[in-house]
């Protein structure tokens, strides 16, 4: 096998156009400037995190209302943790992945994060998603069936209403489970799809 040569490729020659190098590095920083500054005016300074108080003002200035279902898909973006608060380093994740550094692009964000939402192999990750930011106590496997409820109208509703509706109806009516775990939500996701 012959072998190839170790030396070095001659480096690409500079046409005049290119004389003055570009540092992508500078605008990328401008922007996460940007984005650090938008989470700060929404910030509770003392925490370091967006917390409920925050999340209201920022649901306000962009037009929807904090139980609307596009700010859990902006926390499903974000990758949040934590209900009611988001942290820097979400805010900097989910707000790059939007190319939003402004509040006016965020606002204009919000129709594609839907869509993007919507599309099949995002659901169900959003689903699941939706199930795990409704555990707020560490080592909590479940969630009780009013929450349950409410989760399953905002986040299905739209999509199966005469299901969501039965369904509620039913674990409102029945008495042997007081909460849900995820096999169980994650199971009437299925159902819905393939009745």
């Amino acid at each position: 096998m012959p072998r190839t040569s170790k030396r070095k490729a001659a480096p690409p020659s500079v046409k005049s156009s290119d004389a003055v190098p570009v540092r992508p590095g500078k605008a990328i920083s401008k922007t996460v400037e940007q984005i650090d500054r938008l989470f700060d005016s929404y910030a509770n300074p003392s925490l370091g995190l967006i917390d409920p108080e925050g999340i209201e003002t920022l649901c306000s200035d962009v037009g929807v209302n904090h139980t609307d279902i596009r700010i859990l898909m902006l926390a499903w973006k974000m990758n949040a943790e934590k209900q009611g608060y988001f942290s820097k380093d979400e805010w900097r994740t989910g707000l790059k992945a939007l190319k939003a550094d402004s509040l006016n692009k965020l606002k204009k964000a919000l129709p594609a994060l839907e869509t993007q939402v919507m599309m099949p192999p995002n659901f169900q990750d959003f689903y699941a998603y939706a199930f795990r930011y409704c555990l707020t106590e560490e080592k909590q496997k479940c969630v009780d069936i009013e929450t349950i409820c409410e989760l399953l109208n905002l986040v299905l509703g739209s999509q199966f209403h005469a299901q969501v509706n039965s369904m509620s109806e039913y674990l409102k009516f029945q008495s042997e489970y007081r909460m849900l775990n995820m096999d169980q939500w994650m199971n009437f996701y299925r159902f819905c799809h393939e009745v």
